[in-house]
């Protein structure tokens, strides 16, 4: 295990370079300290992970490497944890995480603060390292805070564009919401625990903690809060469509490798609290996925921009994984992470490829006809595109989709699972729509072929990981989380409905993609544009286009009330208040003054007056 820190040192190392040398750095030099740094730490990862399956049958390891900091009884460590789980989140991180790098040197060619661009790239692949490698709760939040701050330096790095800045602060802000409810959780870990080592709390909590006690209640919803931010859930998801402002590569990072799965990795990890709180594993973790599932699926069926239509629908596969949570299928939620990493960091990259080749064009309606242009994009987004609507066998998406499904079925959550399979319905609509308008048709904006390594490497790579070969690679997670309900049913040889719960979303994904071949190939669209021209139609479409108003309610709520506190502060009122105080010695200092003249008559008339006061004053305390 001494390979494991140069997983997350390697692209330290090459932020801290890049950083330092930026502007004195050749593309090339860049390139080579960006994108070599994440491959040794992919190499590292290889071979820890290798050391781990021969030689450590599936137990955990600890890696200290130094006490953190100390405060009376209070000493984290900065360690190390590596299990089955670490295992998995790292091969993804680092991975996948390789890939994009490397497209990414070959999308950003040319670009101004090329060096800038992979420091940030480093630091937010070593922050997720962090975070997921962690063996306590405050060393995993300060990677939770770093791909924070990555994600706000990234979204936001073509800042000379207002739009973007705007972006930017939105995903930070948005996610601090989040952040602050995860502090809240940790203060109340440690009150009740003692500790903020992540083996000590998930062996003590069933003796400190017992069935629905009031405190793992809220504790588990503070961390559930947490998820909510950096995984895109309902109601704190609307910074994930902002945040296509960044270049595409880093959609692909935060979308595939990065970011959007700590929220799962989080629940996953600390899955004993919550097997404590069941009702607010089913409600705030599987309820809010699954409305948060369709709520993205209608946003995406109105959408015009390639990479924000690829937003919706990472949010709508965060769903399927918090509803997995929310069912207790632990493992079916990082499986399905697992596999929607490889298709949706597929699925970013190739949309790089198309923006390049139509020359920065993103609306899917100004394109088409890109079939024969880009053939190797457009099968990409063929297979990509088959894996997000889960086509059977032969894409990763259906072992890891139908799992999930299967998993609520055989649980009995009902209500969950005809919501995953009207995800599904929708999932097969839109991504129909987005890859018919785009590569069909005809031409509408004039595109150039695309060639390089790093731009067809990546992309075959992916490419071969969404097909069934990808679902061939099983994560480690035995011995780390318990069995769902479904694997039980398999067990002991009851899962006889299993076909029953496939054959169902099989029908719902197949209805989807004949609705949409109707409406999109047949149709060409005609019969939805009629729809839009009335006025129920039209209203529906501005809803769905812009996030079913959730932007403009918060906008009502918090953001207006906020300006004019500040308008109202401005003027510092509190400053003025106190000012009266001197306004009026400043007035009766004037006043006093004008009885200094300097004239004979004026004093002795003063004195006079002065002197027939204190007279009558003597007389009356006399009488």
């Amino acid at each position: 295990m001494s390979m494991l820190a140069w997983t997350f040192i390697c692209p330290l190392i090459g932020f801290l370079l890049l950083a330092s040398l930026r502007d004195r750095l050749s593309q090339l030099a860049a390139t080579i300290i960006g994108v070599g740094s994440m491959l040794l730490s992919a190499i590292a990862a290889l071979m820890t992970s290798m050391d781990y399956l021969q030689n450590f049958n599936g137990q955990a390891v600890n890696v200290p490497l130094w006490t953190w900091l100390k405060v009376g009884e209070f000493a984290p460590a900065f360690g190390l944890h590596f299990d089955g789980l670490t295992l998995t989140m790292t091969g993804i991180i680092t991975g996948v995480g390789f890939l994009i790098h490397l497209f990414a040197s070959w999308y950003m060619n040319g670009e101004t603060g090329f060096a800038r661009f992979f420091s940030y790239l480093n630091l937010f692949v070593a922050s997720m390292l962090l975070l997921v490698q962690a063996d306590n709760l405050l060393l995993l939040y300060l990677g939770w805070e770093g791909v924070g701050i990555c994600s706000y330096l990234l979204i936001g790095f073509y800042f000379h564009e207002r739009a973007n800045g705007r972006a930017a602060i939105k995903a930070f802000t948005v996610t601090r919401v989040g952040d602050v409810f995860l502090a809240i959780g940790l203060f109340l870990l440690f009150r009740e625990f003692g500790t903020l080592t992540i083996s000590e709390i998930i062996t003590r909590t069933p003796e400190v903690l017992s069935l629905n006690n009031p405190t793992a209640i809220l504790i588990t919803m503070m961390l559930v809060g947490g998820a909510w931010g950096k995984s895109a859930q309902i109601p704190l998801h609307t910074w994930l469509a902002d945040a296509m402002a960044g270049p595409t590569p880093v959609s692909a990072l935060i979308h595939a490798a990065t970011m959007v799965t700590a929220g799962v990795y989080l629940i996953a990890r600390m899955h004993p609290l919550f097997i404590l709180t069941p009702e607010v594993l089913l409600y705030w973790v599987g309820g809010i996925g699954a409305i948060s599932m369709l709520v993205a699926g209608f946003c995406a069926l109105a959408q015009t921009d390639i990479k924000r239509i690829l937003a919706y629908s990472t949010m709508s596969q965060l769903g399927y994984m918090f509803i997995a949570l929310g069912v207790g299928a632990w493992q079916a939620a990082i499986f399905h992470l697992m596999t929607h990493a490889f298709f949706k960091a597929l699925l970013f990259l190739a949309s790089g490829a198309v923006i390049i080749s139509v020359h920065h064009e993103q609306n899917i309606f100004k394109m088409g006809g890109l079939a024969k242009k880009i053939p190797l994009v457009f099968a990409c987004f063929v297979v990509g595109g088959g894996a997000l609507v889960a086509l059977p066998w032969i894409t990763v998406g259906f072992y890891s989709k139908e799992a999930i499904l299967w998993e609520a079925y055989a649980g009995g959550y009902q209500a969950l699972f005809w919501a995953g399979v009207f995800g599904a319905f929708l999932t097969s609509i839109y991504t129909f729509r987005l890859i018919w308008i785009t590569f069909f048709g005809k031409e509408k904006t004039h595109a150039e072929k695309l060639s390089g390594i790093s731009y067809w490497l990546p992309l075959t790579v992916l490419l071969v990981l969404s097909t069934g070969l990808g679902a061939m690679i099983v994560p480690p997670l035995g011995e780390v989380l318990p069995l769902g309900p479904g694997q039980l049913l398999e067990q002991t040889g009851e899962a006889h409905i299993k076909h029953t719960a496939e054959y169902i979303a099989l029908a719902a994904m197949a209805a989807g993609l004949v609705l949409a071949v109707i409406l999109y190939a047949i149709n060409q669209g005609r019969l939805l544009q009629n729809f839009k021209n009335t006025a129920i139609g039209g209203a529906l479409y501005h809803w769905c286009y812009h996030g079913l108003g959730f932007d403009a309610l918060y906008d009502i709520v918090f953001v207006k009330p906020f300006l004019g506190i500040a308008k109202l502060l401005k003027g510092d009122p509190v400053d003025k208040l106190i000012n009266i105080f001197p306004a009026l010695a400043s007035v009766g200092n004037k006043l006093v003054a004008k009885t200094q003249t300097g004239l004979l008559r004026t004093h002795v008339l003063g004195f006079g007056l002065g002197l027939v006061i204190v007279l009558i004053l003597a007389m009356m305390m006399v009488v």
